[in-house]
């Protein structure tokens, strides 16, 4: 699994994360193809600097991570485009629910051991936006909400097995991931 610190674009404004959920693995996975064929076959905005696709392991949805250069040119791009590409995906796998989009920004990262690549990735969303250490957490980047109030913690682990200890022992609540597609600004779409 690629390391997260080596999707983050040094040129965003701002990283837009948002969850579908879509209930089954079936549905999970169809969901993700039909998104990675939607931005393979459409025109890339500039100002899309990348956009990640991962999969909950557990098969309940996805997790979009995309950095923009800025929240504008996000936001002119989804009134004029976006509404297209969500009922293309939606025409095939109807019935996605889409709580919401959260705007932040990487606020800072927290390295233990950058050297090992991770076996699995964790997302929590809190209001404290501490990292707290555990055995086998490689790496930690947390993301603010604009206003401050709310925070991501995207967890780099060596494993799925050190990630579950820590969910059995308290210290953990996320939801563990795995990549899917990322899409670079150099308009190739790179499919892991």
């Amino acid at each position: 699994m690629t390391p997260f610190r080596d999707l983050v674009h040094p040129a965003a404004g701002t990283a837009l994360i948002s969850e579908w959920i879509t209930g089954t693995a079936e549905r999970t996975r169809a969901a993700a193809d039909a998104v990675a064929e939607e931005w393979a076959a459409g025109e890339w905005p500039s100002a899309l600097l990348s956009q990640h696709v991962f999969r909950a392991t557990d098969g309940t949805g996805l997790l979009f991570y995309a950095q923009w250069t800025s929240d504008e040119e996000h936001l002119t791009w989804a009134r004029a485009r976006r509404g297209a590409l969500v009922s293309r995906v939606d025409a095939l796998v109807p019935g996605i629910g889409r709580p919401g989009l959260h705007r932040t920004r990487l606020h800072r990262s927290v390295v233990h051991d950058g050297g090992r690549p991770p076996g699995a990735l964790a997302v929590t969303r809190t209001t404290a936006g501490t990292v707290v250490a555990a055995p086998g957490l490689l790496a930690a980047h947390v993301h603010l909400t604009k206003d401050g109030q709310e925070s991501f913690v995207v967890e780099e682990w060596a494993d799925a097995a050190f990630f579950g200890a820590a969910v059995r022992t308290g210290t953990r609540t996320a939801k563990r991931y795995t990549l899917h597609h990322s899409f670079l600004n150099d308009h190739e779409g790179e499919a892991v």
